[in-house]
């Protein structure tokens, strides 16, 4: 089973649930893989602290011109939807980051100009937290697309029962990308306008995906019903709150889990971990 942890902003708690479920799960003698595919910032090596194994380089095919060939015909900068091509009277140039390496250049250049080469976009990490496998991905700096990154974490072998993914926070493409071929999705959010707001937009996103999902709040308190009030009316089951605790904050800020340092975390986290189960049994069981 595979299930992602989203949130439609940053700082909502995301990594909190990823990490904690993960942990969790693998203790309960689950065969677990956390996939931190927020690979512009990377953080849930600062709480689950794996033993990093070993280190692969992430390439991106990138098309490169031979002048000297090159005719300057301009049928390679108007295939090019992402304007990662220009075609100048003299010189046809190539802007590497807009890239989206699906080839459409190479096809139609007839001078045979265009060729395929690689470059770096950044890095893997394999590593082990006990029992529990663990993997990341760091994007290079400067690079300004992290979906092949973010492909690259998933694609790698999941030699598990249960795959954790904590997605980027938003509902751009990098999100889109974390969450292809997942089965369930758990969308952290908190009880505030702004969460609100962006949780309106993650659902849209699910919902167009066509993706099984839940909601856990994070930061609860009894004063601000709003998100219930939505939930209720989209007909989104809440399977957890987690309330605004001032030692759960306290954990964080000190790198540390709270299902092994705040008593009765370990129990609750695990609880959400079955309603998750449970959830997608019966979106499997209507869906017959």
């Amino acid at each position: 089973m595979k299930i992602a942890i989203a949130s439609g902003k940053g700082g909502t708690g995301k990594t909190t649930v990823a990490t904690n479920l993960a942990m969790v799960a693998s203790r309960h003698g689950r065969s677990v893989i956390y996939l931190d595919c927020d690979v512009e910032e990377p953080n849930g090596h600062l709480f689950l602290r794996p033993s990093i194994l070993r280190t692969q380089m992430v390439k991106k095919k990138v098309p490169t011109v031979d002048q000297n060939r090159c005719n300057h015909c301009g049928k390679c900068a108007e295939i090019c939807q992402y304007g990662a091509i220009a075609s100048l009277p003299n010189k046809t140039m190539i802007f590497d980051e807009l890239c989206h390496a699906c080839g459409g250049c190479q096809l139609v250049c007839k001078s045979l100009a265009i060729r395929e080469t690689h470059r770096p976009i950044g890095e893997l990490r394999f590593g082990a937290v006990n029992t529990m496998q663990f993997r990341d991905g760091t994007l290079n700096i400067g690079e300004a697309m992290s979906p092949p990154l973010i492909a690259a974490v998933k694609d790698a072998d999941l030699a598990a029962d249960l795959a954790i993914i904590d997605s980027p926070p938003g509902t751009s493409c990098p999100v889109i990308e974390s969450l292809s071929g997942v089965d369930y999705v758990i969308l952290v959010t908190e009880p505030t306008p702004f969460g609100l707001h962006d949780l309106k937009l993650a659902v849209e996103m699910v919902r167009a995906l066509q993706v099984p999902h839940a909601v856990v709040i994070n930061r609860s308190s009894d004063e601000d019903r709003a998100v219930h009030e939505y939930c209720a009316n989209e007909e989104i089951e809440v399977l957890m709150e987690l309330p605004d605790d001032r030692s759960v904050a306290e954990a964080y800020s000190r790198g540390e889990m709270i299902c092994e340092t705040i008593d009765d975390y370990s129990q609750r986290i695990n609880q959400l971990l079955d309603r998750i189960e449970r959830a997608w049994n019966r979106e499997r069981g209507g869906a017959r």
